[in-house]
């Protein structure tokens, strides 16, 4: 990979290990022997407070840079049969939710993948499993939907609008064409303008448009051009990820990864150049009245809140999610279960059409059981990774413990590299902007010896 900067002396911490969007990642899930009942996991759990997440792992091209769990296209109604599957997986998961106490929906979300691959037809038939098969309020909670710049088509727009959609998620990666061809994105700027013109049409309320830094080429000034290009529709929301190269992917079969031993230099100055792109876009939207929420995402200060934040009675620590579909995970307080993983196209195929012939969907079959451990350093991860940072008297009541004395090496270490906030309140765990910054080093930092195992010995396919 060019890397456009000189090479500065080596950083004290790789800042690029890993996003956290989870814990523990599904590369620590294995098959479950017992292949625990549906209905015993959630028993005993609450279930008034629940998210749901649907996922749809169809995308129209593969962009170079994604190991999301999806595939190019989908021949010979394929997509019927994986609504039929998913139909018959949500009786199932219904069922097993049982009715001897209240069962709700707070926060819905289609993911993939593309969910706006499917046709506006099949868009309503994927709105009924979750309203009809669910019972899921679609026009009660906060939905949100995932789409590309070519299928937000005016039709499928109209049907998320109508059926409750409050936000509307896009990858745009970039408005320079250049940098998109170099991220492996073959798109046009006309065509996500007009993609972007559609959605504001739609009249949902939240718009959120991801972009990426460090794409090979980007310089501060192409960076500007395309965050002033976003900026120039008013999204609610900006999600600014930072490029990662990762196995399996187009960009790794390209040659373009950076390794961390024989060409250590090289991957030193793409971590500083990520870093000072992710400083020069931050600072930005902050003048351009923006909030820091995460490092990566960035709300529109006057943005509606309901829309986007939900009910005030969930919180992703400690409610659980029901996941449905072939790439979709499910919490319970124990365990987080899911299906097989992988990134090679030919073995999500594999896993796609397995899913699709499966009938009985009231078990369990991949996860990884959570224990009081693990769940304090989930609890403590996903707080601490948001700007707003962890009431300390949160953690005590639910855990009967201060995260100080639970975790005092990591919360040391993490103090002695300025990356803990010595100026937030008492009682109020916070990262500093150079905390926030390493975001994706903190978080993986805080997974246990366990978790890291599992990973290591994950075999990738």
């Amino acid at each position: 990979m060019t890397i456009t900067t000189s090479t500065p002396a080596p950083p004290a911490v790789r800042p690029y290990e890993s996003y956290v969007y989870a814990y523990p990642h599904k590369t620590a899930y294995r098959p479950l022997a017992d292949r625990p009942a549906l209905r015993d996991l959630w028993a005993a759990e609450p279930k008034d407070a629940l998210s749901l997440y649907l996922h749809i792992p169809f995308c129209e091209v593969r962009c170079g840079f994604c190991n999301l769990f999806t595939r190019i296209g989908a021949p010979e109604e394929l997509t019927t049969r994986y609504l039929d599957a998913l139909d018959r997986q949500a009786a199932a998961v219904r069922e097993a939710l049982g009715d001897e106490g209240p069962v709700r929906f707070a926060a819905a979300a289609f993911g993939g993948g593309t969910p706006t691959f499917l046709t506006a037809g099949e868009l309503e038939r994927l709105c009924d499993t979750a309203e009809k098969r669910m019972g899921a309020e679609l026009r009660s909670v906060p939905l949100s939907v995932e789409t590309s710049p070519s299928t937000a088509t005016a039709d499928r727009l109209a049907v998320l609008a109508d059926r409750g959609a409050t936000r509307v998620s896009i990858g745009v990666q970039s408005f320079v064409d250049a940098e998109a061809r170099a991220a492996v994105r073959p798109q046009r700027r006309a065509d996500v303008e007009a993609a972007l013109g559609r959605i504001r049409e739609a009249a949902i309320p939240v718009l959120n448009i991801d972009l990426i830094y460090g794409i090979d080429g980007q310089t501060e000034r192409s960076w500007l051009a395309s965050l002033d290009a976003a900026l120039a529709w008013r999204p609610e929301e900006l999600y600014l990820y930072p490029l990662y190269v990762r196995p399996l992917t187009g960009l790794h079969r390209l040659g373009t990864a950076v390794g961390p031993d024989s060409e250590a230099l090289e991957q030193t100055a793409w971590d500083e150049q990520r870093l000072r792109l992710y400083a020069v876009g931050r600072d930005h939207l902050l003048a351009h009245g923006y909030e820091q929420v995460s490092m990566r995402m960035f709300r529109r200060a006057d943005a509606p809140r309901e829309a986007q934040d939900g009910p005030e009675d969930y919180a992703c620590q400690t409610d659980g999610m029901i996941g449905l579909g072939c790439g979709a995970r499910s919490y319970t307080a124990g365990l987080h279960y899911s299906f097989d993983y992988a990134v090679d196209m030919r073995e999500i195929r594999s896993i796609i059409d397995r899913f699709t012939a499966t009938d009985d969907f009231s078990r369990a079959e991949v996860g990884r059981f959570v224990d009081a451990d693990e769940a304090r350093r989930r609890h403590l991860l996903q707080s601490l990774l948001q700007a707003a940072g962890l009431p300390v008297a949160d953690y005590r009541a639910r855990f009967g413990t201060d995260p100080g004395a639970d975790f005092p090496a990591e919360l040391a270490k993490f103090a002695a590299r300025g990356w803990l906030d010595r100026a937030a309140p008492d009682g109020l765990l916070r990262l500093s902007p150079l905390g926030l910054a390493h975001s994706d080093a903190l978080g993986p930092a805080l997974f246990s010896p366990g978790v890291r195992a599992a990973m290591a010995a994950y075999e990738r396919k």
